[in-house]
């Protein structure tokens, strides 16, 4: 086990590891670190912790110091020029007449160089553009195309719950998402439903999704056959969120009641493919029409 301490250099950023070394450091802390990009300025964001060597890649680099008031100024300026370069290489880029949008600029603690962020539909050749940005800065320059997801979380923005977007805001990395979450969670297979400002998957579908899988492997499927304490019957529905099925009960009357998963029993315990069966995917797809299919693909390949 050894000693680590977890910095964020963004908001919302990736979380890394670092070596404390004999700093006595604390959440909220701002510390100067040795990157692979040279020096940073990042904030503590977990306490100094023991971790297996196994968790982490070794070796870790260590924190240099505990960032000074000269240090705070100096990531300040930083910050300030980043603004001024945004505009400039604005400029540069509707006068090379470049197809690419500048989303971000960040300087590097040191000022070894300046990173500019666009995103652009295909490659972009910005080779003579990278010439005339470094005779203005006098520095390394480097130009990083990047998706459409990080976009969104440099950006921000809200959702289409109407508050802001959890990768601005909170959501570190992201996680993967498919049309199998949405099909498990029987949603709406319309791709302007299921899809974020960004023009991909909502990271929201990964959130109940280890719940769904948990509780439909529980559940029994529509039409199976189950036993009631009102006495036998064929499932007519099921709510995965509360845990229960609606019965259909045998007899000539057709009545329909509502059990907890513990007050039936099934011979099955349930598909383990997702509880609402195929009947309910399928359907679901069906009704799509062949603009939504072919969004719907291009969404799952991203």
């Amino acid at each position: 086990m050894i000693d680590v301490v977890g910095v964020r250099f963004k908001k919302a950023g990736k979380i890394y590891y670092f070596d404390p070394l004999e700093f006595k450091l604390s959440k909220g802390d701002n510390v100067i670190v040795e990157t692979a990009r040279g020096m940073e300025y990042g904030q503590v964001v977990l306490d100094i912790k023991k971790v297996a060597e196994d968790d982490i890649v070794s070796p870790i680099k260590p924190v240099i110091r505990k960032a000074t008031p000269k240090d705070d100024k100096a990531y300040q300026r930083n910050k300030e020029k980043a603004v001024e370069a945004m505009e400039i290489c604005k400029k540069k880029v509707e006068e090379h007449k470049l197809d690419m949008k500048l989303i971000d600029v960040e300087y590097t603690f040191d000022n070894n160089k300046v990173i500019f962020y666009f995103t652009a539909d295909g490659r972009v050749d910005f080779r003579e553009l990278v010439k005339d940005l470094a005779s203005v800065f006098k520095i390394r320059i480097e130009l990083r195309q990047i998706g459409v997801r990080d976009e969104a979380k440099m950006l921000g923005g809200l959702g289409p719950c109407g508050i802001g977007l959890c990768c601005y805001k909170w959501l570190g990395e992201f996680q993967p998402v498919s049309i199998k979450m949405a099909k498990e969670q029987n949603l709406s297979l319309n791709p302007t439903k299921i899809s974020g400002i960004c023009g991909r998957l909502l990271c929201c579908l990964k959130y109940e999704q280890d719940f769904y899988e948990d509780v439909c492997k529980k559940l029994p499927v529509e039409g199976q056959s189950v036993s009631t304490k009102d006495g036998k019957g064929v499932v007519f529905k099921v709510n995965v969120l509360r845990e229960t099925v609606t019965v259909k009960l045998d007899g000539d009357d057709a009545v329909l009641k509502e059990y907890h998963l513990e007050e039936i029993k099934t011979q099955k315990t349930g598909c383990g493919k997702g509880c609402h069966g195929k009947k309910q995917g399928q359907g679901s797809k069906e009704e799509l029409t062949p603009e939504e299919r072919k969004a719907l693909k291009e969404l799952d390949g991203k």
